[in-house]
């Protein structure tokens, strides 16, 4: 059978997938000034990369919100748009290896969604996300770099920056433990180093998409949370959802190949 590509383009970033048979056989990523050039540019990248010519592929599935700057198809390729909620869904089952989940996609702002084998819904969005992330970072610390920011987090205080229920009580809690968060940035001090307001970064943006995500497997009456997009790079905020996993009773997962994802729930996606 032929290869099936799936693209999830982003505004100056485009992650593509290769898929045969079923299997997952390749990912890239290209970054480029456009979306449209980020599109063309992973295409050729990845033709490159695997030494495959144009008859190798059967179509391109794209997706994502740079979809909408692509006009006909690509490279002379059988080219189709396809809806971005149905491939977080799609995608986040494929890398979870689950036949029903919440999946969450963390990108510039987050998508949650309920995602089956047949039925995707979309449930409810945020602006919170990846934007909120680097935004603030740049704000507060004058750092815009992803992997900068990651390594900085790594090095965090978080007894600097935020107030937890141990801080404003002497008293046990049923169900919330000492260390758990009462106000982000409640605390933060003077002594605050930027390192620490990383991590206090990474925990109000990790923490109010963990929050919303238990709250749609509650009342879709699901225990699995899918993460996906991005933000999954972000080895303090996988922590973060750990500890959600605990307190609030369900199973977190952030599989491998999470950031690519919507990626392969687009090539999944049917005509």
């Amino acid at each position: 059978m032929s290869i099936v590509i799936g693209l999830d383009i982003g505004g100056s970033t485009t992650k593509i997938v290769g898929l045969k048979d079923g299997r997952l056989i390749s990912k890239e990523r290209v970054k480029a000034s456009d979306p449209v050039a980020s599109a063309f540019g992973a295409l050729g990248k990845f033709l490159s990369q695997n030494s495959l010519d144009l008859k190798a592929i059967e179509r391109v599935m794209m997706t994502g919100v740079g979809a909408t700057y692509v006009r006909g198809d690509l490279l002379g390729l059988k080219t189709v748009k396809t809806a971005e909620f149905r491939a977080i869904g799609l995608g986040g089952l494929f890398v979870s290896g689950l036949r029903e989940a919440i999946v969450v996609s963390m990108g510039t702002g987050t998508a949650i969604v309920r995602a089956a084998e047949r039925e995707v819904e979309h449930l409810i969005g945020s602006g919170v996300g990846g934007g909120t992330l680097l935004g603030l970072s740049n704000r507060m610390i004058n750092v815009r770099d992803f992997e900068m920011f990651n390594a900085m987090a790594e090095k965090g205080d978080l007894s600097n920056i935020d107030l937890t229920i141990g801080d404003i009580t002497r008293e046990e809690l049923a169900g919330l433990p000492a260390n758990t968060t009462a106000s982000n940035f409640g605390k933060i001090s003077d002594a605050a180093s930027h390192e620490d307001i990383a991590l206090g970064i990474v925990n109000l943006v990790f923490q109010s998409i963990g929050t919303s995500a238990v709250m749609a497997a509650r009342q879709s009456h699901l225990r699995e949370i899918v993460f996906t997009g991005n933000l999954t790079l972000v080895t303090a905020g996988k922590r973060v959802l750990n500890a959600f996993s605990d307190l609030y009773h369900v199973a977190i997962l952030v599989p491998d190949s999470a950031e690519f994802a919507t990626a392969i729930g687009a090539a999944l996606c049917p005509l």
